[in-house]
Order: C-alpha cells, then structure tokens, then sequence
C-alpha cells in the first residue's frame, strides 16, 4: 500500500507513501488514492494530507502520460479531477501539509484542500510548460482563485519554482511551519 491512513479522535492523517519517496500521481497511486478516500476516509473529520520530508508530491508520472493513448489519457484526467473535486469537496476541513517538493499535479493535489501549510524548505511549481504540458485536474482554475490570473498565468508558463516564504507572500500557501503536519491539525481543529 502506497498511503498510510491513520484515523485519530480529531482527525485524519493521509500519508502518501509511494516506494521511491517521490510521491508521483501514477495511475496506480491514483487509483488507490482514489479507493481510499471513497472507502477509508471519515467525511466527517478534518482530513490532513502530507507526504514526506523531501516530497509532498513529484506530480503525474510523466513518463507513464507520455506512453498512454488519448483515450487512457482523457480517463487519467478524468480520475484526477473526480479527486480534486472530491477533496475541494470535502465536507470537513482538508489541509495539506506540505514538506519537499510540491509539483504539477502534486500542487493540483494541495490546492484541492482548504489550507495548504509548508516547511520552511517546501518548494512548489508547475513545471509542465518546461515539458510541453498543462495541468488537467483543475489546478488552471483553482491557481488563479488563490494567486491572481496573471501570477498563476506566470506560474504556468515560465515553470518557475517558488520557495515558501514566495508561496506565502503571494497567496499560495495560508503558513508556514517547521512542522507543517502539528500546524495543520491545530488550524484545522480550531
């Protein structure tokens, strides 16, 4: 299992916990990630999502897109924003709590939730533009709410990086914290 979910009395804490650390929205980490907020996930609860130190998320597998034909391609999007939409959705508060790298659909991913708090180190982007490619799980529309259209039409298109304290200036992201998971769960449990 790629996603460690552990239920708390306040709370969930989701986990993304792919083999190689890197957290990447394949479409079988999406698959299961899709299963378990349909089946395992409270609606009740705030839900904290994380990943780790180094990774929130890398993003889509690209190497997996680029091999898919239009018609698997068209169902992967669709899977991915049936997630976003469901997570920006969800009736409880979900927070991201972000460390490391927050990428391309990763980003999609965090601006799904209510509130996104990141590490200090916590970088983000959407670096498809660098690759030929845009975001297809919502983050065109939810970017732009967030950070403005010109900035998020910037972001889009330079596939620059941010760090956090940038993030936090511009809207990105709603804190900061050395410890992104104990600082979500205190904003969520208000």
């Amino acid at each position: 299992m790629s996603l460690l979910i552990e239920p708390q009395e306040s709370h969930t804490l989701l986990q993304l916990r792919s083999p190689d650390g890197t957290n990447r929205l394949a479409h079988t980490f999406l698959s299961e990630l899709i299963d378990v907020v349909k089946q395992s996930i409270p609606k009740g609860k705030p839900l904290i999502i994380t990943g780790n130190k180094r990774f929130f998320s890398a993003g889509a597998d690209l190497n997996e897109i680029a091999a898919l034909s239009a018609a698997e391609a068209f169902e992967f999007a669709r899977m991915g924003q049936w997630l976003m939409n469901t997570i920006s959705g969800f009736p409880a508060p979900a927070c991201a709590a972000i460390s490391g790298y927050c990428m391309g659909g990763g980003l999609d991913l965090a601006l799904a939730c209510r509130y996104r708090i990141a590490a200090p180190s916590a970088v983000f982007g959407h670096r498809g533009a660098a690759l030929g490619l845009i975001t297809g799980w919502g983050g065109t529309q939810r970017l732009p709410r967030l950070i403005g259209k010109a900035r998020a039409l910037q972001l889009f298109c330079t596939a620059e990086k941010l760090d956090a304290s940038t993030a936090l200036r511009i809207g990105l992201i709603d804190a900061i914290a050395e410890d992104p998971v104990a600082a979500a769960l205190a904003r969520i449990t208000r």
